[in-house]
């Protein structure tokens, strides 16, 4: 498929904030730089970073429209906390009102925010990039960063676990795809039968 990056950037112009387009272009390109490193197809990475955030600021209403359109199941969780409502909306947003079919990058960014078990390399790239991208400067970004240059699978680690302590802090629920996406990355990558 050709993909067409100058339409995608247009619709993301108008669909989100000077920031958070600002965001979706930068992850974007960390996402083209990963899958260079990686060896995953760049094309499907920038198109995949470029879209992630495309119902960011959507109201609940519109993103459960293009849930339901695309025929997408949500979890009891993805029902009843917001936040991660545009990860699964804007894979819904991308398949129904883009026509992309391709899955790895509709479950790219189905996953963005939290990740999963078994995430593909694409999932995984895409999922790294949210976190790393130019713009952030959250505490610990730059240690991300030099972890997940020194591989990816240190990267994976760091931001998991980042992310859950961040929100164990905050005393709000765990997304259990990202507890899942945790013992994943430690069991595939550090734990050596």
């Amino acid at each position: 498929m050709v993909y067409n990056i100058e339409e995608y950037e247009k619709i993301i112009r108008q669909r989100l904030s000077d920031y958070r387009f600002y965001h979706s272009m930068c992850v974007s390109q960390s996402a083209v730089e990963l899958a260079e490193r990686y060896g995953a197809d760049t094309q499907k990475a920038r198109v995949a970073g470029l879209l992630h955030d495309v119902t960011k600021e959507a109201d609940r209403e519109e993103q459960l429209f293009y849930i339901e359109k695309a025929g997408f199941e949500m979890t009891e969780f993805e029902k009843t906390e917001i936040k991660f409502l545009h990860q699964i909306s804007g894979a819904a947003f991308v398949k129904t009102q883009l026509g992309i079919n391709d899955e790895e990058i509709l479950s790219s960014i189905r996953y963005h925010t939290t990740g999963k078990a078994d995430m593909t390399l694409m999932q995984e790239i895409i999922y790294l990039a949210d976190f790393i991208s130019a713009d952030r400067d959250y505490d610990d970004v730059d240690v991300m960063r030099t972890k997940t240059a020194a591989s990816k699978e240190d990267g994976l680690l760091y931001c998991t676990r980042y992310s859950i302590i961040s929100v164990v802090k905050k005393g709000r629920v765990l997304n259990t795809d990202t507890v899942n996406a945790y013992n994943w990355i430690l069991k595939t990558y550090f734990m050596k039968d």
